[in-house]
């Protein structure tokens, strides 16, 4: 166990693939004589994407995952913090298809939505900059989406040295590959496709979509983006979060 009680994995708000993607990292760090028992063992049951307050967590493992804020903190948190463009792209996908949200209207006015926060979970903002900021007096590691896209074996190394573990190379090797975003797709145990389509559609729009940093310019209008810019750079001065927002 670590820091003799949990492990926490914390990401940004958005229970989207890049928590997913990190998830399945610390996973089978936690877990490493049992990397490929369970690197493509599906689902036993169908999963359905928690609500704020519930929890995951792995007996033995000493793993649990959640969407939670800083009042209840836990002894060691691994976060990760995607670009905020990317996660609004994201983010308008999972609405579509995760039927526990309401429905999001255009991607004009969800866009909207998202800059002041009203949306599930919160302002994007809000939370990257306050787990930022505790990352500093607190046993936080603080990732970024397009760092562990960019190196993902660099990132897996950082993660291995926060929690005081060594793996072997062949075994690192194996984590980089079987998280990879090629990967993932295809896995039913994290590609959510055992969830019935009441709870998740993938006919609209599969869970695991392209994973690529950058793709929000396919989707952002010249104006979008201007107006986004105006109104990230307020947001965020004072700040010294930087993210990339193209690889």
């Amino acid at each position: 166990r670590i820091d003799a009680d949990y492990i926490t994995i914390e990401y940004d708000g958005l229970r989207d693939q890049a928590g997913l993607w990190l998830l399945s990292r610390v996973q089978l760090l936690t877990w490493p004589y049992r990397c490929r028992e369970i690197s493509n063992k599906s689902a036993s049951k169908p999963q359905v994407p928690p609500l704020p307050i519930q929890e995951m967590s792995w007996p033995g493992t000493g793993c649990v995952v959640m969407v939670l804020g800083l009042s209840l903190l836990p002894l060691q948190v691994v976060y990760v913090a995607r670009n905020a463009k990317d996660v609004a792209v994201s983010y308008y996908h999972f609405y579509h298809m995760a039927k526990v949200h309401p429905e999001p209207g255009t991607w004009d006015s969800f866009l909207e939505k998202f800059m002041v926060g009203e949306v599930s979970y919160g302002s994007w903002y809000q939370h990257v900059q306050e787990w930022w900021e505790l990352s500093r007096t607190h046993p936080v590691l603080y990732l970024f989406y397009e760092d562990m896209k960019e190196n993902p074996k660099r990132e897996i190394q950082k993660i291995l040295e926060f929690v005081g573990r060594s793996l072997p190379e062949e075994t690192v090797d194996f984590m980089v590959q079987h998280t990879s975003f090629k990967e993932m797709k295809k896995n039913p145990m994290t590609n959510y496709t055992t969830v019935p389509q009441e709870f998740m559609d993938h006919s609209i729009s599969p869970f695991m979509r392209k994973g690529m940093a950058g793709d929000w310019k396919t989707t952002f209008t010249v104006a979008q983006n201007e107006r986004f810019d105006a109104d990230y750079a307020e947001k965020m001065a004072g700040c010294s979060l930087s993210f990339r927002f193209e690889l």
